[in-house]
């Protein structure tokens, strides 16, 4: 079982930038697709992005994915932050499959 573990979380004022990581204590090599997800407080848990396996990273509107095999982590970029990011971030397969990590809490607030 692979346990995941996510970090980089903070707060930032709007308009901010911050990096999220998650490390595997496994191989994510063999790992189709990677995925960031985010639960804001009264709302269910979504996915943000998402990377394929042979991918190097991959865009999505203010937020770039990127995955380092070698490393066993998935990064996140998030830039030009809003309030509404505010949330606990969390990384799994898509569609998840491994025990939720403890998330990273992401506070966008001036």
């Amino acid at each position: 079982q692979v346990m995941l573990v996510e970090s980089g979380g903070g707060l930032v004022q709007p308009g901010g930038s911050l990096r999220l990581s998650c490390a595997a204590s496994g191989s994510i090599f063999s790992i189709n697709v990677m995925g960031w997800y985010r639960q804001a407080p009264g709302k269910q848990r979504e996915l943000v992005a998402s990377i394929r396996a042979n991918s190097a990273d991959s865009v999505k509107g203010r937020f770039t994915i990127s995955r380092d095999n070698a490393k066993n982590t998935v990064y996140l970029q998030m830039n030009s932050l809003k309030p509404e990011d505010t949330a606990v971030y969390y990384c799994n397969t898509v569609p998840s499959y491994y025990a939720w990590g403890q998330g990273t809490q992401v506070t966008v607030s001036s």
